[in-house]
């Protein structure tokens, strides 16, 4: 399972990339092959300054070996070795009128010193972080998952939608960082879902990403926008920070694997602003964002 999910996203990367240079029109992503001393390495793309990417990064990486020991204690295991590989992405528009969009895709296998496999499973997801609100936008996000979802489960879209507004929360804000998508975690072999299954899920949400975000980009990157629409972009994506430097876990397993520092804040956009106490205008786009920020909505 884990060759054959690592050929997939290596495929995946390829077919995403290709898609985002042909969008931007201007800008190439720059490929860094890199090793994990401890084991595996990974094949990093960033595009930068683009006419419509500002900056963006689309991963993947593979390390294995022994699991750390802040790692055994978060898993409650003791002398384990570990496999992980995924694709992870973000991409952050230079148009405050193009949202912000993340994904990740990601399996794991953990073995006993014999090296029998004693767990696996798949997780994942993707969410989108707009600066101003279009509901037709948000809407064709979830309706995109939703379909992914439904070829597999009619129960998975709602389950994963809420699980994506629980943890894409920024509980020192009491706001969401976007508005949403899919999160799953842990997807693990049961009676009704062996890995095969699973495998066939995930790959099924990863196929349907360009169909997710790329018709939002095409629709909005040439709309007019002015400098106060470009600082309220530069605020949110502080929030953007706090939440992954804060809360997010594949950060905090990249930085506690010894992982790539480059590769594991390439999330990080390039312009931010962090303004004392900045409330938006009553009435205002602004101000509509926040409100559904703190409020989640069912899009579909």
């Amino acid at each position: 399972m884990k060759e054959k999910f690592y050929d997939y996203i290596q495929k995946l990367q390829d077919t995403i990339t290709s898609k985002l240079e042909e969008v931007d029109g201007k800008a190439l992503f720059q490929e860094d092959l890199w090793e994990r001393p401890e084991g595996g390495g990974g094949r990093t793309r960033v595009i930068e300054n683009g006419a419509v990417f500002e900056k963006g990064g689309v991963n993947i990486s593979k390390v294995f070996g022994e699991l750390p020991k802040s790692m055994q204690t978060y898993f409650g295991v003791e002398d384990a070795d570990f496999f992980a590989c995924g694709l992870s992405l973000v991409l952050h528009p230079k148009n405050p009128m193009v949202p912000t969009v993340h994904a990740n895709w990601r399996y794991f296998e953990m073995y006993d010193k014999e090296g029998k496999i004693v767990d696996q499973w798949f997780g994942g997801g993707q969410d989108l972080t707009p600066y101003y609100l279009f509901e037709e936008d948000a809407k064709h996000f979830h309706q995109t998952c939703k379909k992914a979802c439904d070829a597999h489960h009619p129960e998975f879209y709602p389950a994963y939608k809420k699980k994506c507004d629980d943890y894409f929360w920024n509980a020192h804000r009491n706001e969401a960082r976007g508005v949403g998508g899919l999160f799953f975690d842990y997807c693990k072999a049961t009676e009704t879902m062996g890995m095969e299954d699973w495998y066939k899920f995930v790959t099924e949400v990863g196929d349907s990403f360009l169909e997710a975000y790329i018709p939002i980009v095409t629709k909005r990157m040439e709309l007019p926008y002015s400098q106060e629409n470009r600082d309220w972009q530069e605020i949110r994506r502080g929030r953007y920070v706090e939440f992954n430097l804060v809360h997010d876990k594949g950060t905090l397993f990249g930085l506690r694997t010894n992982g790539r520092i480059e590769s594991i804040l390439m999330s990080l956009p390039p312009h931010v602003q962090w303004r004392y106490d900045h409330h938006p205008e009553k009435g205002s786009e602004e101000e509509k964002l926040i409100q559904v920020l703190q409020n989640p909505k069912d899009w579909v």
